[in-house]
This record gives C-alpha cells, sequence and structure tokens, in this order.
C-alpha cells in the first residue's frame, strides 16, 4: 500500500524519469528509513538515481554520531552524503530547520538535482495545523505543510504514522531513535505527547480532522486566489477600497510569493501603511527585507529592489538600434511629420538633431536639462521632482544626453535643444527587450 502510495505521488510530478537524480532527506528515524526503503525498491524499475543525504545536527554528542553511523550502514547500496553541524549553531528548532534547508539546497546543487524528498507525514501536518492556530493563522496557515514547494517533495504527507511504523516492523527495518524527540520543551514534542494525546480521548479521529481542514484550506485558497489579482495590479485607490479582509489575504499572497518571513501582524502593518499612503503624491517606502521595499503612492504599489542596476554608458554616433541593460535604444532618420505627436509620457520621440554625438546612460550629479517651452536649464533633480517622479525609480531611469546635458528623458520628456520646429530628423525609441 505504501509503495503504491509513494509511487503514485512521484508519477503525479513526473518525477519518475530514467536517469533523474532524486534526493532523500534521511535523518534514520521511521519517515525517512521508510520513505528510503520504497524509494530503493522503486530504482530499479525506473532506473532512477536515489541519494540519501544526512544532517548530523551535532546536538546529542555520541548518540548523533551513532545515527550518521546508522545511516551509512543502512546505505550499502545507495549513495550516502553526511555533513556535521559546528557546536555554535543554536540548538533551536528555528535554527535546525533553516540549517537543514541550507543543507539539503547545497546537495541539490552538489548532486545537480531539482528534487529532494522528505518524509513528512499526516501526523506531522496535524501537529503544524494545530501549532498555527495556537499562534494565530489565517485561512493559508491551515493549509498546513506544502505537498509541493520548490524543489521539495513529500510523498508520506497524506500518510499516518502509525502504517509508517508497520511497514518498517513488516520490512526489518531498524529506524533511529531520536531521543530529542521526547524532550517536551520543545513545542511540537509538548503538542505531540502531551496535548495531542487529550484530544485523541475526546475524539480519535481528531488528527484526521484536522488534515481534513488542511483539505478545505487548499480549496478555499485557490478559489480565492483565482479571483483576486496580485497586489501589484491594484492601484493605491483600488487596493484602499476593498474590504479589510481581502486586502490582507492580498497581502498574505504577495509575501508568500516573495518568500518572505509573515506573522499576522506584519501583514496587518503592511495593510495600514498602505491605508495611510494612498493619498501621497511623494510616495512612501516599507522595507520588506534588505533589499526590498514596498512603494505607495496615490497612483500605484510597487514592490522595489533597493540596489540600483550597473549599467555601461552607450556612446551614440550613429543611426541603428543599441542595447542598455533590459532595454533596446532605437534612433532612426525621418523626415516625415507624424499625424501626432507623442505625449512627453511616450517611450517614442520626433526630435531634431543636426549631429550624433550623444550618450546613453543613468542620471548624474550635475545633470542638467532645458525643459521644452523654457529659455533656461535647471538641475535635473529639480526637474524629475517637479514630473512627480518616485524617488526609487529616479536610479533606474535612462537618458539620451549631450555630456552633463539631459536632451531626452524617455517617458518623461525632451529637452527644448532637440525640438521640432517644422519637420523632425530622427524618431527615437526606448523599448525593454
Amino acid at each position: 500500500m505504501l509503495i503504491e502510495a509513494v509511487e503514485s505521488f512521484l508519477n503525479k510530478y513526473d518525477l519518475l524519469r530514467e536517469n533523474n537524480n532524486i534526493l532523500v532527506a534521511f535523518s534514520g528515524g521511521y519517515d525517512s528509513m521508510c520513505l528510503l526503503d520504497i524509494l530503493n525498491k522503486l530504482s530499479p524499475k525506473y532506473g532512477i538515481n536515489i541519494y540519501a543525504i544526512h544532517l548530523n545536527h551535532n546536538w546529542r554528542g555520541e548518540e548523533s554520531d551513532q545515527e550518521e553511523i546508522n545511516c551509512k550502514n543502512f546505505c550499502k547500496n545507495i549513495c550516502f552524503y553526511s555533513e556535521k553541524l559546528p557546536e555554535e549553531i543554536p540548538h533551536t528548532e528555528t535554527a535546525a530547520r533553516e540549517a537543514r534547508y541550507r543543507f539539503f539546497e547545497k546537495c541539490a546543487k552538489k548532486f545537480r538535482s531539482k528534487v529532494v524528498l522528505t518524509a513528512h507525514n499526516a501526523n506531522d501536518n496535524a501537529e503544524t495545523i494545530f501549532y498555527r492556530i495556537i499562534k494565530g493563522t489565517g485561512i493559508t496557515g491551515l493549509e498546513g505543510i506544502q505537498e509541493h514547494r520548490n524543489i521539495f517533495y513529500r510523498p508520506l504527507l497524506k500518510i499516518y504514522r502509525k502504517d509508517i511504523e508497520k511497514y518498517c516492523e513488516q520490512n526489518n527495518l531498524k529506524p533511529n531513535i531520536d531521543s530529542s524527540n521526547f524532550d517536551t520543551n520543545y513545542v511540537r514534542n509538548q503538542i505531540r505527547h502531551e496535548i495531542f494525546p487529550v484530544l485523541k480521548n475526546i475524539n480519535p479521529d481528531f488528527e484526521k480532522n484536522l488534515n481534513q481542514i488542511s483539505e478545505t484550506a487548499i480549496s478555499a485558497n485557490e478559489l480565492i486566489e483565482k479571483h483576486l489579482n496580485k497586489l501589484e495590479d491594484y492601484s493605491s485607490e483600488e487596493f484602499c477600497k476593498l474590504s479589510y479582509f481581502v486586502q490582507n489575504t492580498i497581502i498574505h499572497r504577495f509575501l508568500r510569493e516573495n518568500n518572505i518571513d509573515y506573522d499576522r501582524k506584519k501583514i496587518e502593518d503592511i495593510t495600514e501603511f498602505i491605508l495611510n499612503s494612498q493619498n501621497s503624491k511623494s510616495g512612501k517606502k516599507y522595507s520588506l527585507t534588505k533589499n526590498l521595499w514596498l512603494f505607495v503612492n496615490n497612483q500605484k504599489i510597487v514592490s522595489i529592489n533597493n540596489i540600483p542596476k550597473d549599467l555601461p554608458e552607450i556612446k551614440i554616433q550613429t543611426e541603428g538600434e543599441y542595447n542598455i541593460g533590459e532595454y533596446k535604444f532605437t534612433i532612426i532618420k525621418t523626415t516625415q511629420k507624424p499625424k501626432h505627436y507623442p505625449p512627453d509620457k511616450d517611450m517614442t520621440a520626433y526630435v531634431k538633431i543636426d549631429k550624433l554625438d550623444f550618450t546613453l546612460r543613468k542620471r548624474q550629479n550635475g545633470d542638467i536639462i532645458q525643459p521644452l517651452g523654457l529659455n533656461g536649464t535647471q538641475k535635473l533633480k529639480k526637474y524629475l521632482t517637479e514630473k512627480e517622479i518616485p524617488k526609487h525609480e529616479k536610479d533606474d531611469l535612462i537618458f539620451l544626453c549631450s555630456g552633463k546635458e539631459i536632451l531626452w528623458a524617455p517617458g518623461i520628456g525632451i529637452s527644448e535643444k532637440i525640438k521640432v520646429v517644422n519637420n523632425p530628423t530622427h524618431m527615437l525609441k526606448l523599448e525593454k527587450r
């Protein structure tokens, strides 16, 4: 039964392709030993390559070392790889989890694999849901452990621990018994050994019901996400007209999609930030991570990377196409007057140029521009501010320049110096490649 269940799961995600490298996170406990044994039995049938990867957390001295030895001995006919954490790693559940997943991702690169199987089971999922309920969770939190996320897959997620233990007994497997799993100073162990037994006395199907809640939450969230736009698809005005629940749901989705740690307070703080910034002309920023910010003004909501992209300066001395970063700049001759001149916000412009000797670049200190219709020049910084260009966008803009003078700011405006009096000489265009 378990072999068929795992085989069906792997076929669902098309993982049983010949010569596919599959990594199994192998602690040597009941769950991972059961999973590894099943994969080892399936490998000849499908021609897949199995790798057991073991991380020695180095928390329990000789016991941890002996578990590593036991894992290696079990893998006589399976490729086995292990590492040992340094002693200075904090002995906390969070630190251990982060270290494990860093190890898994490192192994995926080492063995050129896009598949890491972990042995989370239905009991683990029930414990996770219960823990999130205690901490305070939304509908998404009730989904529990994800069956598939990035390179991680969990074939045993719908299998209960009693069936896994039965498989190990029937196949004469001798798993490691991790003594730390009985230490109720850890919240998850307290839930497993002290709280769940009491709840099972009230309802023996308690864990099964929690897993059914998980399935219901997954279906509900799929429906919600299908009918809600992403955060950046809303203008600030549109977002602020939504109900508070919908606003929080959209923020929650945004944080998950960007792999940003969150709790209910963070979601509510971001929602409040947007509501309080909706009337700002210049815009305000909210720090999400070290390099990622949320920008809100009276028109839009966007996420911005706080690291400016370095771009080379491009010399423009002949007609043609030029690549700069993710953009393509085109300058072509034209003497035909257009029916309608493009507005300033357009990324196309018709101009009068006597000689081609320009530079395509980002802004620099000391840049000036003579705005269309004005006699004198002004600092570019002031010009962009008057055009209400958000501060974070200024460093990403590309300009056509002659020395320190800006002749064209694509999407913003052209200089008086290259305006068309009668007929244009050239057409300019900047577009994403």
